[in-house]
């Protein structure tokens, strides 16, 4: 399986730097360039992985633009994407599958910019405190893992300790993006949790995989009147089932059992679950940890990243962030949480 190409600071090739002064003038070109007639205007969302926009057309609904960030991941791959969203969207899941034009393509290209419209689709995030919304998320993300488990993608790639554990420690080491006096402290740190990760997967014994959804969390799901729809599907990849479920559970261990029950007596209604992955719950959040600070630092270079996280680098972000380590390294040592 391939693993994609990923920016780091060093990146300066030119696609990059177009990528990081997109204009608006640029975007509307690109909408029109596929059919559409813009209205001028342009909203920019929430993203930062890639650029995305709502943009106003005439006598038609906004459609919602999504720019690629280059080398990122390849055409191949994107493709997977959107074929993943077309077969939810056929088995009648909720899902925001990409615009295609006459000729049935998704992905669009503009100059060095490639680009997917969707249509847009309103929501808020779901009540994760409310007991019937989470029952009403488990039995979606059941009906999701089942279409998921029908084949496996091929140019996509797996979640694995390694690429979301070693790869991004090392990557934050080797580019010097520690204070000299906290490395050492970091070291030791990532060295451990990245063990009691490997003893929690070895817990877990072999549990199946399957094609996810990837960053399955609150603000990827929309909730409308009638209930749950993804808007995102650009972390799709290969995993065991509950790196789609763990990002819901939060709170105290009590807290967390309750939500877990509502979340899996929703999900079992589709789909089995095994237990046995409940032991991934503490690896997978600490994985997580480790790589969004390394995804920060390798896209450190593109000036959205600085605006948008001036928290990040800093003195108080490393020893906040060691601190995590050390209160998840505790947690990997409780036991897992139980079901049923």
């Amino acid at each position: 399986m391939s693993e994609p190409a990923t920016h780091d600071i060093t990146d300066n090739s030119s696609e990059a730097r177009a990528y990081q002064a997109l204009q608006p003038e640029q975007i509307l070109n690109a909408v029109e360039s596929v059919g559409f007639h813009c209205d001028g205007r342009l909203l920019a969302l929430n993203s930062y992985e890639n650029r995305v926009y709502q943009v106003g057309l005439e006598d038609a609904a906004p459609m919602i633009a999504k720019f690629y960030r280059p080398h990122r991941w390849s055409d191949d791959a994107i493709h997977e994407e959107h074929s993943f969203a077309g077969e939810l969207a056929a088995a009648e899941i909720p899902v925001v599958p990409p615009w295609r034009s006459t000729s049935g393509e998704t992905l669009h290209l503009q100059g060095p910019f490639r680009f997917t419209l969707f249509p847009r689709h309103g929501g808020r995030a779901p009540e994760l405190d409310n007991p019937a919304h989470l029952k009403q998320l488990g039995r979606f993300l059941g009906r999701i893992h089942v279409v998921g488990a029908v084949c496996e993608f091929a140019h996509r790639p797996a979640l694995t300790i390694e690429s979301f554990g070693h790869d991004a420690y090392r990557y934050l080491l080797e580019n010097g993006f520690l204070p000299p006096e906290l490395e050492t402290p970091y070291r030791s740190i990532a060295e451990d949790v990245l063990q009691r990760v490997g003893y929690c997967f070895d817990r877990a014994g072999e549990v199946g995989r399957l094609r996810l959804h990837g960053d399955c969390h609150s603000g990827n799901i929309l909730w409308a009147e009638t209930g749950p729809h993804i808007v995102d599907l650009d972390d799709a990849r290969t995993g065991p089932a509950i790196q789609d479920l763990w990002m819901f559970l939060s709170g105290d261990r009590a807290y967390r059992t309750a939500r877990l029950h509502e979340l899996l007596d929703g999900y079992t209604q589709f789909n089995d679950f095994d237990a046995r992955e409940l032991h991934l719950v503490e690896a997978l959040r600490t994985l997580r940890l480790l790589h969004y600070h390394a995804w920060l630092a390798k896209r450190w270079n593109d000036p959205a990243f600085p605006r948008a996280f001036p928290w990040f680098n800093t003195q108080r972000c490393w020893e906040d962030h060691i601190l995590s380590l050390r209160e998840q390294a505790a947690l990997m040592d409780e036991p897992a949480l139980e079901w049923p």
